[in-house]
């Protein structure tokens, strides 16, 4: 086998990544709970992105407080409690595993592989991880909020390669290429490849220039591990 562990980015690689329009859907949901002014309220919650997911807000819970302090909007615990429902609804909505998902992990398994994941998640995803169908097929799963540091931090992904017991070199890294990612993936020393499922919206500000091995399927993969 060319390679001793696979670790997959999650959202927008495992599973598909909800679209902006959703997302803004929630979160305005959200503030009509709230009573809070649903711009301002969506705004915050974008702006508080590296906080949600380094684990300095270490909750929805937290994530809604600080924004209706800031907001001048007071706090109900039973809005509050309401509001981080939904939120966590549609984070449990997002974790529908890709149609190629489950077999090309078990597959994988099957081979002797070992799994690994990097997610950038709150701390929603740690919560629901045990339920989800990917729990018994990835061997270690690495979350921002839990270890207080993100992508494209080189530790984070050292953390992985370290908790698999391999070296970066026997790794390929599978993501869609969010904030430097697969650079810096490559950078450390592991095989990095991209995936663009067709159909999905390609465009996102934050989606590196990448100019590496690229695959519009999960089930891709076996052909590289071979």
């Amino acid at each position: 086998m060319k390679y001793e562990a696979v670790i997959f980015d999650l959202f927008g690689t495992l599973v598909p990544n909800m679209s902006l329009s959703e997302h803004r859907a929630v979160l305005t949901r959200m503030a009509d709970v709230l009573s809070a002014p649903p711009d301002d309220f969506v705004q915050l919650w974008f702006d508080t992105f590296n906080e949600r997911i380094t684990g300095i807000l270490q909750s929805p819970n937290d994530n809604v407080a600080y924004i209706c302090r800031t907001l001048g909007v007071s706090l109900d615990e039973t809005k509050v409690k309401r509001a981080t429902r939904i939120r966590f609804n549609y984070s449990v909505q997002s974790m529908v595993p890709r149609s190629d998902a489950i077999e090309t992990l078990s597959h994988l398994k099957y081979e002797g592989c070992k799994i690994g994941l990097i997610s950038d998640c709150s701390a929603e995803v740690p919560a629901i991880w045990k339920d989800t169908p990917f729990v018994k097929l990835i061997d270690i799963a690495i979350f921002s909020c839990l270890v207080g540091m993100k992508k494209p931090d080189p530790r984070i992904y050292r953390l992985a390669t370290e908790q698999l017991n391999v070296e970066p070199q026997d790794c390929l890294y599978v993501a869609d290429g969010i904030g430097q990612e697969l650079t810096v993936a490559s950078q450390i020393g592991m095989h990095a490849v991209q995936i663009l499922v067709p159909g999905e919206d390609k465009y996102d500000p934050y989606r590196e220039d990448w100019d590496g091995p690229v695959i519009s399927s999960l089930a891709e993969v076996m052909t590289l591990i071979k």
